[in-house]
């Protein structure tokens, strides 16, 4: 795959910004959470670079090979806490947001789990990873995760 441009040489300083607000909203939630919602987020995109990129991070920082793999079937799986499935349907609620489903049962089980201040957090790292996506995919972009690059 070739990139059609390069936005952090096309736009250097705003990609710096998003960058490093990117980089304060992913250290707001415990660590595997995040890797989860960015992983789900970017299946549901289908952004094959994020796709990639996520799980590499979500092994790197010892998530199961299990709990990756079933990440798309979650709900028939019962490897998720309940915090995990809660910030899950949230994500999907919101990254499905155009499809008009009515997100209801997902804030009952998100505020059952998470504080405000918390969802609100996971909200923003959300609305991040679904930017990055756009970004991802949009302009083409890939990344070569640090084991594949040495292969």
């Amino acid at each position: 795959m070739t990139a059609k441009l390069d936005p952090f040489a096309a736009a250097p300083q705003l990609m710096k910004s998003w960058f490093a607000t990117s980089t304060a909203i992913n250290a707001s939630l415990e660590p595997s959470l995040i890797e989860l919602v960015k992983i789900r987020s970017s299946q549901i995109n289908q952004c094959a670079n994020c796709i990639n990129m996520h799980t590499a991070e979500a092994r790197a920082q010892g998530e199961s090979e299990q709990r990756i793999y079933l990440l798309s079937a979650w709900r028939e799986a019962p490897c998720y806490t309940a915090r995990e499935r809660a910030a899950l349907q949230w994500t999907e609620a919101l990254t499905r947001l155009s499809e008009g489903h009515s997100h209801e049962a997902a804030h009952e089980a998100l505020a059952a789990e998470f504080s405000e201040e918390e969802q609100v957090k996971l909200t923003l790292m959300i609305n991040v990873i679904n930017g990055w996506n756009r970004i991802a995919v949009g302009f083409g972009l890939w990344h070569d995760t640090p084991a594949r690059a040495a292969a």
